[in-house]
């Protein structure tokens, strides 16, 4: 493989996974979701904990949102798998290891991950030489963005079924893309087949957080400027709904981040709870009419 055509994922999808795992070494049990298989694909080296960005108390918000997300997200799939759906679509998926934490659940799925060609190609390499391997139900989808690749084109040609339901998570995306951009992905994901459902992450305005909270996001902006990967996009909860039910969903709820701390965080002792601005939308296509997707 050409050098080029392999790149490591970018500093964020890094970043991500060594919160969760962070989570998992730092913060004491009950542990809201155990990950630390993204851990061993970054392999950022024995002192990975002494870096800027994994200091346990400065950003204990930010790694509370991450593992509150992932876990929301995994039990809404397999909640979903349950009632029959059959098909599972990370955007942007990074270092995602749901087909490796989970094989149980993710084996009965056709598990798509869509991402850049390079980290895509890293991943693929990374997940061989762990062992991991890549099993037949999960596609690695490359889409080359910059090129103008269409995902949905990418996704069609690796084998995904849109005539059948599916969950589709998009965590860490939206603030990165355009307003137009956002829309234009919920008119095509508004347009899956009866029975789907949409998790996706937005970031709430700066000026809806705590002064805290704001120091806090104001540094991670920074942090995404210099990475050349800078916010772009902030919706209030009304806002996000409207371009949801606007694209065409049929039923749409915002989760907010104070659901997740009274569903995941409550009664902790150590403070931790996600209050970093980042909250969910989840939103439903129409009801499906026939029977359940069991392929």
């Amino acid at each position: 493989m050409a050098e080029e055509e392999c790149a490591e994922p970018d500093s964020t999808a890094v970043r991500v996974a060594l919160w969760r795992a962070l989570h998992v070494q730092a913060d004491p049990p009950p542990h809201v979701f155990e990950d630390e298989v993204g851990l061993r694909l970054a392999d950022p080296g024995e002192g990975w904990r002494l870096r800027g960005d994994m200091d346990p108390r400065a950003t204990r918000w930010f790694r509370a949102a991450v593992v509150a997300r992932a876990r929301f997200i995994e039990d809404l799939v397999v909640e979903q798998a349950g009632r029959g759906v059959g098909q599972y679509v990370v955007l942007g998926a990074g270092l995602d290891t749901f087909a490796q934490r989970r094989p149980e659940i993710a084996s009965r799925l056709r598990v798509f991950e869509v991402d850049r060609p390079g980290p895509q190609a890293w991943k693929r390499r990374r997940l061989t030489g762990l062992g991991f391997g890549v099993p037949d139900w999960l596609h690695l989808v490359p889409v080359d963005f910059e090129a103008g690749g269409s995902w949905w084109d990418r996704l069609a040609a690796a084998g995904f079924d849109a005539d059948r339901p599916a969950v589709v998570a998009s965590a860490g995306v939206a603030m990165y893309l355009t307003k137009d951009a956002n829309a234009a992905t919920l008119r095509r994901l508004a347009a899956l087949a009866p029975g789907s459902t949409l998790a996706m992450t937005f970031q709430l305005p700066p000026e809806l957080l705590g002064e805290e909270n704001r120091a806090g996001l104001r540094a991670a902006e920074r942090g995404a400027r210099a990475a050349g990967t800078p916010f772009i996009s902030f919706f209030t909860p009304p806002q996000m709904l409207a371009l949801a039910r606007d694209a065409g969903f049929e039923d749409v709820r915002h989760v907010s981040a104070a659901m997740l701390d009274r569903r995941y965080f409550a009664g902790r002792t150590d403070g931790l709870g996600t209050s970093s601005g980042e909250e969910l939308l989840v939103a439903t296509t129409r009801h499906r009419t026939g029977p359940p997707d069991t392929r």
